[in-house]
Formats: C-alpha cells, structure tokens, sequence
C-alpha cells in the first residue's frame, strides 16, 4: 500500500498548537506523511508562540499531489487563511474528490470557499457567529465535536483535535 500524504495548513503567526501538534501525531502514528504549509515561506509562529517549519506555502499546493488538506484553527487563522487563494485551493480539492478538512474557526473559511453548503459540519463557536456563518452559506450545523460528511471532516475546538485526526485517518485509510 503506498504512504499516503497530506497537508496540515497553518496561519503564518496565531496558529493553535494543539490543533496543529494533535493532528499531526496521530496522522504521523497512523502511516501518513504530514506535510505543513502556510500563507508565508519559513516558520509559522504559534498562539503560544512555538514554531514549526513550513513546508510549502498554500499557492504552491498542487492538489493531485496529495490526498487531502486540513486547515488548522486558531486566532490567526481568519486573518491569514480566509482568502481567495485558500477558496480556490479549497474547490480544487473537492473537484479532484480528495479529502478536506477543517477545526476550530476555519471551517467558515470552508463555508465561504461554498463547499459546505448543504453539508452538515461543526466548528467553533466562542462569539456566537458561527450559526450565522453556516445560515448565510447554507451549511447544517451540527452540535459535534467531529463532523464527517462525505469527504470533508469538521471538528471544534483544541479539545477535540485528536478525534479529528482520528476521523481525518479513518477516511485516508478507507480510501
């Protein structure tokens, strides 16, 4: 069976570690090659100002190159992710059915990229616009701390990232 690889985004400065580090370790202990990528070249810096080197940036992400990408939540996320470019990546992976996946706060920016509409997901809610988000875009929210809905895989909060990784493993080894 070929190793199967992904990418975990990250916002350049105000990603959450947690998120980040959990994924990864349980994505990494299952079999999969992680690679990271952010909205700048270097080293993202955490919200608990830890580091992590980047990989690629998001522009050079040729979707046919891996088999799914996860968007990593945090307070830096809407600031460095919710952008054209992270929308056009975003319907490339769905048009090339590959999987896709967000925690915490950057399941809007899936919403937004409308690749949620009338999907159910989850995400995180601490200023209560989340369901005004999901309305405007059409997107059946769940109250989950992990939302699997066909290829895409929602979760919450810092708390809930191992089960994303687990839920983003399963669908990478059902595939």
């Amino acid at each position: 069976m070929e190793r199967k690889t992904v990418v975990l985004i990250v916002a350049s400065e105000g990603y959450q570690p947690i998120e980040y580090n959990e994924t990864k370790k349980v994505l990494e202990e299952g079999g999969m090659c992680v690679r990271t990528a952010s909205d700048k070249s270097g080293m993202a810096v955490a919200s608990d100002k830890t580091t992590t080197m980047v990989d690629l940036t998001i522009n050079n992400i040729i979707p046919d190159r891996y088999d799914g990408i996860f968007f990593i939540g945090g307070p830096g996320a809407m600031d460095h992710l919710d952008n054209p470019t992270s929308y056009k990546l975003i319907k490339q992976m769905v048009k090339a059915g590959k999987l896709l996946g967000a925690i915490c706060v950057t399941p809007r920016i899936l919403a937004k990229a409308d690749v949620l509409t009338g999907k159910h997901a989850t995400g995180w809610d601490g200023d209560n616009e989340l369901e005004g988000v999901f309305k405007k875009y059409g997107v059946i929210r769940e109250p989950k701390d992990v939302v699997v809905d066909g290829n895409i895989v929602t979760a919450t909060c810092p708390a809930s990232a191992q089960s994303f990784g687990e839920a983003i493993l399963k669908l990478l080894q059902e595939k």
